[in-house]
């Protein structure tokens, strides 16, 4: 029996997870000093021994930092807002090709409600002109958080990127002008305009625009899928392919796009999906 008439018989399931790691490069467990604080929550992070020496690892399709911390692989997972809570599973593969399923448990969380009066209507409820805008927007974000960069090594332990009251906004139901919208996928920091912001941790600047939402905006590629965001600034101090490192400058606070007074809104993705960045904070 040839090897094609072997994969024909393979439910389909079975057959997607075995190309998407074939097409895969491994994505090699990599060392780190520290790992984020585990919350297997909808919006949180799980983090699994993996129990092998894995050389790639799935979630949803989507490929998962593998980290290593004093001789233990970890399985580092960004969780979903959306996720249902019960059974999740994380696909495994070693040097052999072998593969296994890890099952983990995801635990509901609920978030509380923001209600925010918008002045600018069209921030809330934007015209056919603003949504090409906002659609080609989209999709150069969305490139940016899709990146899987294996040449960066990622830092799971950040310092704030600046300094002024942190909200627990992360995953509020938010209403503008009693409408309801996404839920918030980052925290926000209230600080002066013109607040210093600093990168948390070392990374590569993929990303910089002014965008009908988010305003002034870098994204910030810190490696094997840790990717962060920063929205409203005042200033961009950076350029794209510009190399930062912890505490460095990269823009200052400001009160661009869609806000209701200054501040920093900072996102964390981890494999493409938006978690709380409370859970990389040092302190």
């Amino acid at each position: 029996m040839t090897r094609t008439h072997r994969l024909s018989r393979l439910s389909l399931p079975l057959l997607t997870l075995l190309l998407a790691f074939t097409q895969a490069a491994p994505a090699l467990a990599v060392p780190v000093d520290a790992l984020p604080v585990s919350a297997a929550v909808p919006g949180g992070v799980a983090v699994l021994p993996t129990g092998i020496q894995a050389v790639a690892a799935r979630y949803r399709e989507s490929r998962v930092l593998l980290a290593e911390v004093d001789g233990q692989q970890y399985a580092v997972i960004g969780i979903p807002l959306s996720a249902t809570p019960g059974t999740h599973a994380l696909e495994l593969r070693d040097a052999a090709g072998n593969s296994r399923s890890l099952n983990f448990t995801v635990t509901d969380k609920q978030y509380v409600e923001q209600r925010l009066t918008i002045t600018n209507e069209r921030q809330v409820n934007p015209i056919d002109e603003d949504m090409v805008r906002i659609n080609r927007e989209s999709a150069e974000m969305n490139a940016a958080f899709s990146r899987w960069d294996e040449s960066l090594q990622p830092v799971l332990r950040m310092r704030a990127p600046t300094e002024g009251v942190r909200s627990s906004s992360f995953g509020l139901r938010r209403f503008f002008n009693e409408q309801p919208r996404a839920p918030h996928s980052g925290m926000d920091i209230a600080a002066p305009e013109g607040t210093p912001i600093v990168a948390p941790a070392p990374g590569v600047i993929v990303a910089t625009g002014h965008y009908f939402f988010n305003g002034n905006t870098i994204i910030l590629d810190h490696g094997h899928g840790l990717i962060s965001l920063y929205c409203h600034m005042n200033t961009i101090d950076v350029a794209v392919g510009q190399r930062v490192e912890t505490g460095q400058q990269i823009g200052a606070v400001g009160q661009t796009g869609r806000v209701t007074g200054p501040h920093l809104h900072w996102s964390v993705n981890l494999n493409n999906v938006r978690v709380d960045p409370a859970l990389f904070l040092l302190d």
